[in-house]
């Protein structure tokens, strides 16, 4: 039988998460910090208006870019939320959550060869879906001693004749990290003068601690050569919903439209008649969550931080990523180690890439009680590998 695999299928890994927590399933009696899935309920009136719209017969395809009433709030959001207008009617769709977008993103701008600028450690999804519409990944390693923010100067370094998207990721998982707007503003002049487009994944804005959340497309002479991403999974936790959205010039976003309309049809429509809701009164929801967030991290960087371990106190998403590495073992074997001997489990920092080796990713969205037994179970694992 004739070898029918696509030969750039074979050379993708598997997501170094899933793979990890095919693991944590053998092993009922975990704990875990490793999901990145708010541990709330959906807003109960974004429920029930879902419900009711089942209730209510409404079950056929919207409108291929999504409700139009749901992306004229999803404008008015942006309009506030980041100081940027869009034409509702062109410049948005709705989509299968931020990862259909990020899909669409890279399907339509890139040609064989073109390269992706990846700031690492990164979200999982962005350097395989370059490789599988042809792309070539370029990574730069951000280092914990500046905040896991990136220069212009490493941007300008990594820049070759090939470089057509900057991939930017603030707030950052795994590592927590935003880009303060004097940064931004660097990285912007980089862009402008060699000619790129930036896909700036949003999904975590509305979770910021410290500082102020800023979009690259709000900056002078970007919204034209900028794709915002962002969805509705982690502040209005709805994971399982499956809704995100994303919005650029008319000109890129009828391109996309094409690709989400031959793959996709349209985004649940029970979905977006709750996120119609939820963006009714979408501050007091999400500033809920944010400070129980908050109050979450505070407490678990204070005790890593007594436990000597070296963190960077996320500013932002619901992520600690503290380093490892003094210990002598891969971040892989001693996730490993931790599960099989204090079944408590956590992400190794290689899974976001080569320069997240030497590092673990801890999710705080799981109650204080779960956070407080997982560091036990953490030091005492520490304990006894120091010995």
């Amino acid at each position: 039988m004739r070898d029918f695999l696509a030969k750039r299928m074979t050379n993708i890994k598997p997501s170094g998460i899933r793979k990890f927590f095919d693991i944590v399933s053998e092993q009922p009696d975990a704990i875990s910090l490793g999901v990145g899935e708010p541990d709330f309920d959906t807003p109960r009136q974004m429920t029930e208006v879902a419900i009711n719209s089942l209730r209510e017969g409404r079950t056929f395809y919207t409108a291929n870019a999504g409700l139009l009433p749901l992306r004229k709030r999803i404008n008015d959001y942006l309009n506030e939320r980041v100081g940027v207008n869009y034409q509702p009617e062109s410049e948005i769709i709705v989509t299968v959550g931020g990862s259909e977008a990020i899909d669409l993103a890279f399907r339509v701008f890139l040609d064989p060869g073109d390269e992706v600028i990846i700031p690492e450690p990164s979200f999982v999804c962005y350097k395989p879906i370059t490789e599988l519409v042809g792309g070539k990944a370029v990574t730069i390693d951000l280092q914990m001693e500046n905040q896991f923010q990136l220069t212009a100067e490493e941007l300008e370094a990594a820049i070759t004749p090939k470089s057509k998207i900057l991939m930017l990721s603030y707030p950052n998982n795994p590592t927590g990290a935003i880009m303060p707007k004097e940064a931004l503003i660097k990285i912007a002049d980089v862009v402008k003068k060699h000619d790129l487009l930036v896909v700036s994944d949003e999904i975590y804005a509305e979770l910021i601690y410290d500082g102020s959340f800023v979009s690259i497309a709000s900056l002078p002479g970007m919204r034209e050569r900028t794709i915002v991403i962002n969805g509705f999974s982690k502040a209005f936790a709805m994971t399982g919903w499956r809704l995100g959205f994303v919005a650029g010039p008319e000109i890129f976003i009828q391109e996309m439209l094409k690709v989400h309309q031959y793959t996709i049809m349209a985004a649940p429509t029970a979905s977006q008649y709750a996120a119609l809701e939820g963006l009714k009164d979408w501050h007091d929801t999400v500033e809920n969550m944010r400070l129980s967030y908050e109050e979450r991290r505070n407490y678990l960087h204070h005790a890593l931080t007594n436990m000597g371990l070296p963190c960077y106190k996320a500013e932002g998403a619901f992520y600690l990523f503290p380093q490892i590495s003094q210990f002598g073992l891969s971040s892989e074997d001693f996730a490993i180690r931790l599960l099989e001997e204090e079944k408590l489990a956590v992400v190794p920092g290689s899974a976001f890439g080569e320069s997240g080796e030497g590092y673990l990713r801890l999710s705080y969205a799981y109650s204080l009680d779960e956070l407080k037994e997982a560091i036990r179970r953490l030091e005492k694992f520490i304990q006894k590998i120091n010995h």
